[in-house]
């Protein structure tokens, strides 16, 4: 059954209903239309055009009557006094019983004072608007003192607007993927574009590049025997960084490395590199042996460290150093075949460049950067030169030279026909392995770099034109004076013929300087300049060696009166003692002159040979010429009193000329005499050519060059097996009837 008008009860949020409390102190009248207070449901308030109670009010309030009184016209549904907007609606879900239960309870409280006025109710049509309410209590009268209370709003607020959480979330979702984007993009960038930039300032902060030395090529003598050659060593440097103590680690190392305490010490002290970085690295030697660098390594010195190096060895010493050379301690030629021929030996250092750890994990990262690149080993040269037969020579020379303080010598030995240089001896020489005690002049090669004025020993050119061009013939014969002037200087002869006349070999035997300038005035100066080019003076032979002269001719326009005098006999010529000893060597190879040559082949890294070039050949004189000259030379070591005959050899013919000249330095003639002597053997069919030059500053050259001849020519026909001469030398007439 229904609830009672006059019982209290609750609605859908929990609140009484029809409670009696209001706070304007009016008390509920029944609305307009409703049957009574019995708890008419306030949904039969809805017109069958479904219009809502606030719209039906709305239109009471509109079609309200002239004659409504105030009272009425001041009503307002309890939903806008109480400032609840969905009052309304809840009471049309109670079923329009919360107003009768209120009016029921306040008829029933029965409060005093208060007048309930019924207006006669008409009837009431379902389209007809509800009646407002009338106030029946009079307002309390305002308190003078007080102030007026602010009067509720009687529009009804609106309702509160909430948030549409689909909204944000749409909001949220953009930005989210925006950022994502934004950080998507950027990461792109940086993989893509910026990657290198930002690898290398990371990398090169921890790269490390370690050089891989190539090794430098071998120089082989002609047999393949090793004349200098590189080893594997060890150097030893030290990081002023991480050493802690210098004095004791330089101790330490003193010993071990051969270098005094407080030189090491003074290598190892902290120092600014020029970028301002502190240095952390420091040499402290050199080319160690591998089994000192362990003992170094063992003793775990902080700071110091070793890598691999490599040392040069020359194992013969001082065994054609004056050939060979130096390198410095970075495997670069300084002097000889190593500076000629250093782009060759030296190859190209390969490197490993990888990454390492920073700080205390300085040590390769695995699977970090690594790239190496090979080191490419230096070809190896090998000469034309035999070790046993060089031995001999520079022992020779040296042993001959040793009579004279302060003197200087050379010593060529040519292979005939081949051009081929098969020893070249300097004296002083030195150590190629230990070069840094020497003089740079014991390191000069004298074949090559020992301008002389040769002397008598250009007699041999005079005379080997004269027969060319047919001013002489080998029976040929002059009356000798004892002396001739060209211009204000007189030439004489040591051995006086007194006028008599004198034969060719004669002439030769007894170095006759008058003879030799009537050919020559015979022969004419340009002539004889030309033969001197085809002989190969005054320009370098090109052997290979740094630094060779190229000696001087003097020109024909610049012939003085007394030049028709000195340049026939070797004087106002400049020469070095390989270019007379190609001359001599054309002599002996039937008149074809072949440039002299020191380097056979080069050895590539792979092992394949490749021969020089081919040397440079010509024809000076004919073979019967060249013959002719050689029975003239051989006159000079079998004529009794012959210059020559100290180079003798019992066993063999031996064709030669002696000499004596000057030496000239910066063409300033120096104290003292070059004596020479170039010969050849077998005289009948020679096999070698030696060319020996002593400069004596105190004289007595003559007493060292033919010896040292013989002696050296002796050994190298031995040396190669060369059978004696089968026939002995012929007997020369000086003074033919």
């Amino acid at each position: 059954m229904p609830p009672r008008s006059d019982e209290p009860r609750r609605d859908a949020t929990g609140s009484r209903r029809g409670s009696s409390r209001n706070t304007g102190g009016r008390g509920a009248e029944p609305r307009s239309g409703e049957p009574g207070v019995g708890g008419i449901s306030d949904a039969r308030a809805y017109t069958p055009r479904g219009r809502t109670v606030r719209e039906q009010r709305a239109g009471g309030r509109a079609e309200r009557t002239p004659d409504a009184g105030p009272t009425e016209q001041r009503r307002t549904p309890r939903s806008t006094r109480s400032g609840d907007p969905f009052r309304p609606a809840l009471q049309v879900l109670d079923g329009g019983r919360g107003g009768a239960g209120r009016a029921g309870r306040r008829e029933a409280a029965g409060r005093p004072g208060v007048v309930r006025t019924v207006t006669p109710r008409t009837p009431r049509h379902d389209d007809d608007p509800p009646a407002p309410r009338r106030r029946t209590t009079p307002r309390p009268a305002r308190r003078p003192d007080r102030p007026a209370a602010r009067r509720p709003s009687r529009k009804p607020p609106k309702p509160p607007r909430l948030a549409d959480p689909r909204g944000r979330l749409r909001l949220g979702t953009v930005l989210t993927l925006t950022l994502f984007a934004v950080i998507g993009i950027r990461l792109v960038v940086l993989q893509t574009v910026e990657t290198p930039a930002y690898a290398d300032r990371g990398v090169a902060d921890r790269l490390r590049t370690v050089t891989l030395p190539a090794a430098r090529g071998a120089i082989y003598d002609r047999s393949g025997a090793p004349l200098a050659h590189s080893v594997e060593a060890r150097y030893v440097y030290a990081d002023p960084t991480q050493i802690e103590d210098q004095q004791a680690t330089a101790r330490a190392l003193s010993p071990l490395l051969g270098i005094r305490a407080s030189e090491l010490a003074e290598k190892m002290k902290p120092r600014k590199r020029d970028n301002g970085k502190d240095s952390q690295f420091e040499y402290l030697a050199r080319g160690v042996d591998i089994a000192q660098a362990r003992r170094i390594t063992s003793l775990e010195l902080p700071g110091i460290y070793t890598h691999r190096d490599e040392r040069r060895e020359v194992p013969g010493g001082d065994l054609a150093a004056n050939l060979l050379g130096f390198t410095s301690q970075d495997m670069v030629g300084l002097e000889g075949l190593e500076a000629r021929y250093d782009d060759l030996l030296r190859g190209k250092d390969g490197k490993r460049v990888y990454e390492v750890g920073l700080g205390d994990l300085t040590a390769p990262i695995p699977g970090g950067y690594s790239e190496t690149t090979r080191a490419k080993p230096g070809s190896s040269l090998q000469l034309t030169t035999d070790r046993d037969l060089q031995f001999m020579t520079q022992r020779m020379l040296s042993k001959h030279m040793a009579q004279s303080k302060g003197s200087t010598g050379a010593a060529v030995v040519i292979e005939i026909p081949s051009g081929e240089v098969l020893a070249q001896a300097s004296h002083p020489t030195y150590n190629a392995a230990k070069p840094v005690p020497s003089e740079p002049t014991d390191r000069e090669d004298a074949a090559t770099s020992f301008v002389v004025d040769p002397g008598s020993v250009h007699k041999a050119i005079t005379f080997g034109a004269a027969l060319q061009e047919r001013v002489i013939t080998p029976d040929t014969t002059l009356p000798i004076a004892n002396s001739i002037k060209k211009g204000d200087t007189w030439f004489s002869d040591t051995h006086r013929a007194g006028g008599k006349r004198m034969s060719l070999p004669g002439m030769m035997a007894y170095s006759s300087n008058v003879g030799t300038i009537q050919i020559a005035d015979k022969l004419g100066p340009e002539r004889l300049i030309d033969y001197q080019k085809r002989f190969g003076l005054g320009e370098p032979t090109r052997v290979g060696m740094p630094g060779e002269a190229s000696g001087r001719l003097l020109p024909a326009d610049k012939w003085s009166e007394s030049s028709h005098g000195s340049v026939p006999i070797g004087h106002s010529v400049d020469a070095t003692p390989l270019q007379m000893a190609a001359a001599y060597a054309t002599i002996a190879n039937n008149g074809t002159y072949v440039q002299p040559r020191l380097v056979r082949e080069v050895i590539g890294p792979d092992g394949k040979r490749t021969p020089t070039e081919a040397p440079v050949t010509r024809s000076v004189l004919s073979p019967e010429n060249a013959a002719a000259l050689r029975h003239i030379l051989e006159a000079v070591t079998t004529v009794e009193d012959g210059t020559g005959k100290a180079a003798a050899i019992p066993e063999w013919r031996v064709a030669g000329k002696t000499g004596t000249g000057w030496r000239l330095v910066d063409g300033r003639k120096q104290p003292g005499e070059v004596a020479s002597f170039i010969g050849m053997a077998p005289a009948e069919k020679p096999r070698y050519v030696i060319a020996v030059f002593a400069h004596t500053p105190s004289g007595g050259g003559g007493d060292i060059a033919a010896p040292a001849f013989r002696d050296m020519m002796q050994f190298t026909l031995r040396h190669y097996g060369v059978p004696p001469s089968g026939e002995k030398a012929p007997k020369f007439t000086v003074y033919p009837r």
